[in-house]
């Protein structure tokens, strides 16, 4: 079974995700690439055109026009622009995939809690760049040792952050934050983002502080941290842990902890450079996880067809 599908907002983001759809997946069938300029005016829908990818350029109307031509829409717009068409494409009976901090539908990490949440909507959102990033450390520690406090610094090359990233900061910091609690199962989450100017430009960089009881099996932890690295890797390749959990006791760093240790993790996240440089990692990590939800989508789909059919016969 494949599943067909288009991609609303052709920016760096939308188009990224196609060329990772063209390029990696064999269940996901791109159908329509939609924007609201002219094809001349935007190296998204152009890129789109060039790989015989159909077009559209009236935004939400080009959906409805040809909304029979595909099961899912993966919205690489702004936050606001979602809230809007995530009522249309709910009448339509598209599935929609937000990559924007909207968060209309559920926060989901494909790794973390996908197969919980795609039976309950028809709309997900992949929370932001860092929360992809960090949600599942925090996840993969709180399931070894109860995370009673989690933040999160994910540091970015700002030659990575386009208009839609800086205009979205906001929502960044408390869609994420509201990830790490939810998803990540932390008591209390924080998400601190950094735009490093530096050049050449860095990799996206994240760095996840987890506090939990002075008892927690730090071994465990460990190795539920790099049984979770290795998951992420079969969707983003460029997905590091570059410092596995490291205890930090109150002599470390400086204030009353009570009968807690601060457990330190970092990662990088390399893309993969089909269409945004190596240095893009949270751009890459977007696309990567939003297809690897669109994946999981369609085996779900595939199972349950295939279980209707033994069922029938």
């Amino acid at each position: 079974m494949v599943l067909d599908a288009a991609i609303v907002g052709p920016g760096n983001i939308g188009t990224d995700l196609m060329y990772k759809i063209l390029d990696r997946s064999e269940t996901i069938d791109l159908q329509r690439m939609i924007g609201i300029f002219p094809v001349e005016e935007s190296d998204g829908l152009q890129a789109a055109v060039d790989e015989g990818i159909d077009v559209g350029t009236d935004g939400i109307d080009s959906v409805k026009e040809h909304a029979d031509e595909f099961d899912v829409v993966f919205e690489a717009t702004s936050a606001k622009v979602h809230q809007q068409q995530a009522p249309v494409y709910d009448e339509l009976d598209l599935f929609a995939i937000d990559l924007t901090p909207a968060a209309v539908g559920p926060y989901t990490v494909p790794v973390v809690n996908f197969d919980d949440i795609v039976g309950e909507t028809n709309n997900i959102n992949m929370v932001t760049c860092g929360g992809q990033a960090t949600i599942p450390i925090v996840h993969a520690v709180d399931r070894a040792a109860d995370v009673d406090y989690a933040e999160m610094i994910s540091t970015i090359a700002s030659k990575s952050a386009g208009p839609g990233t800086r205009q979205n900061i906001d929502e960044f910091t408390q869609t994420t934050s509201a990830g790490i609690e939810q998803v990540g199962g932390a008591e209390e989450g924080k998400a601190i983002i950094v735009l490093n100017p530096a050049e050449p430009p860095i990799m996206m960089r994240n760095t996840i502080y987890t506090q939990v009881h002075e008892d927690a099996d730090v071994d465990r932890v460990r190795e539920s941290v790099a049984e979770m690295e290795a998951e992420i890797q079969g969707y983003v390749p460029g997905y590091e842990v570059t410092l596995e959990p490291e205890v930090k006791s109150q002599a470390d760093v400086g204030f009353d902890l009570g009968d807690s240790i601060i457990l330190t993790t970092m990662l990088e996240v390399e893309g993969e450079g089909q269409y945004l440089p190596p240095y893009a990692g949270n751009l890459d990590i977007m696309t990567s996880a939003a297809l690897g939800a669109a994946e999981r989508l369609e085996a779900q789909s595939h199972s349950a067809t295939a279980g209707a059919e033994v069922s029938h016969d």
